[in-house]
């Protein structure tokens, strides 16, 4: 019997069409993603900012990488619930001066009921920040992400 092994490294390609000055429509395989800007910056306000498409990502990374290390360990996770506070540094978005880390500062919310011990759960904590690739990318640019974790014991 031949053992199949997944590939570790894939390519990953977007295309995205500029209907205009600010708004985009991104294909992601099979999907879209709209982005952009809201009336006040001059968009259409039709679709998130491409900042708040990068915080949603850390949310959904966080969700699907915090259920997987769960599944691998045998911990049982219900209703969980994930928000982000994160401060932005308009500076450069505004164009006054190159702002080495835009988002200085990310409160990162997770909330959920389990039946795992304490232990269990503190696993899963070491773990996220290790296997979250969004997460380890805004680290990685400086930004410190200060993680609450709200958890229920069931």
């Amino acid at each position: 019997m031949v053992a199949i092994r997944e590939k570790t490294m894939v390519n990953i390609d977007l295309e995205g069409h500029c209907e205009s000055h600010t708004l985009t429509r991104v294909r992601i395989r099979e999907h879209e993603i709209t982005i952009d800007e809201p009336a006040a910056g001059g968009g259409t306000d039709l679709a998130p900012t491409p900042l708040g498409t990068l915080l949603a990502s850390l949310i959904g990374c966080t969700n699907v990488i915090l259920h997987k290390i769960a599944k691998r360990d045998g911990v049982p996770i219900e209703s969980m619930d994930v928000t982000v506070h994160a401060i932005l540094d308009r500076r450069g978005t505004t164009l006054q001066e190159d702002v080495a880390v835009p988002f200085p500062d990310i409160a990162l919310g997770i909330s959920f009921a389990t039946a795992a011990s304490p232990e269990q759960v503190a696993r899963l904590r070491a773990d996220l920040g290790r296997f979250c690739p969004v997460s380890k990318i805004l680290r990685q640019a400086g930004t410190r992400i200060e993680e609450t974790w709200n958890v229920t014991h069931r």
